[in-house]
């Protein structure tokens, strides 16, 4: 009787760093995650929370080892087309439309996606019903950020990379928060949480990325 292989990871960071201002921000990560899995990503301000997160979004690429999903490496041209589609991205910078309805704002997202129907659940789920067709510029930061999170649930796209979600959260916005999550994993999601703040995540694994100091001023800086 042969014996079945363990499945792949879903997505496998081997022996990952990254480089910026030629300084090394992230130094030898190896990580592996699998359907339904999370993992948290803490640090200070500039440990380079954000730096991963924008690797395994493909924006920039590692300075040594690789990202690989499916066991295929994301930056060969051929396998990003495909990969970049089963991504969620959810910034600091929530690219929400002050001009038009909060459910203009996920429908948007949705007509680009080429998918419907999910935008007034998500919304509601998010606490916004009320405000479902108040322009958005009306909306505090707690709601814009729960206008992002709805974006994210109506998009439903399998991994989720979020920089600081928690930011301008009340508690009850922080469990919805946590909720959407736990929900995805359920359905075998994947979730990356940059954060400074606790956020709740059953099982998540956690990586700590140490504080850097910054680097010295040499007198090329000090002429600049």
């Amino acid at each position: 009787m042969s014996l079945r292989k363990p499945p792949l990871p879903r997505i496998l960071l081997n022996n990952v760093s990254c480089m910026r201002n030629a300084q090394t921000i992230l130094r030898n990560i190896n990580v592996s995650v699998h359907d339904g899995g999370a993992l948290v990503l803490t640090g200070a301000n500039g440990a380079g929370k954000s730096t991963f997160l924008r690797m395994l979004a493909g924006f920039s690429r590692p300075s040594a080892g690789e990202i690989l999903w499916n066991g295929h490496d994301i930056t060969d041209s051929g396998v990003f087309q495909q990969y970049k589609l089963q991504l969620n991205w959810l910034s600091l910078k929530d690219a929400i439309k002050d001009k038009i309805t909060v459910l203009d704002n996920v429908q948007w997202f949705e007509l680009l996606e080429g998918k419907s129907g999910k935008a007034k659940e998500a919304i509601e789920l998010m606490g916004l019903g009320r405000l479902m067709n108040e322009k958005a510029r009306m909306l505090s930061m707690g709601q814009r950020k729960r206008l992002q999170l709805a974006r994210v649930v109506a998009i439903d796209r399998p991994i989720w990379l979020l920089d600081e979600p928690s930011v301008a959260l009340d508690s009850e916005g922080v469990k919805l928060l946590e909720h959407i999550i736990s929900e995805h994993r359920k359905n075998g999601g994947i979730v990356f949480v940059a954060t400074h703040l606790p956020i709740e995540i059953e099982d998540a694994m956690i990586l700590r990325l140490p504080q850097r100091f910054p680097r010295r001023k040499t007198m090329v800086d000090l002429l600049d």
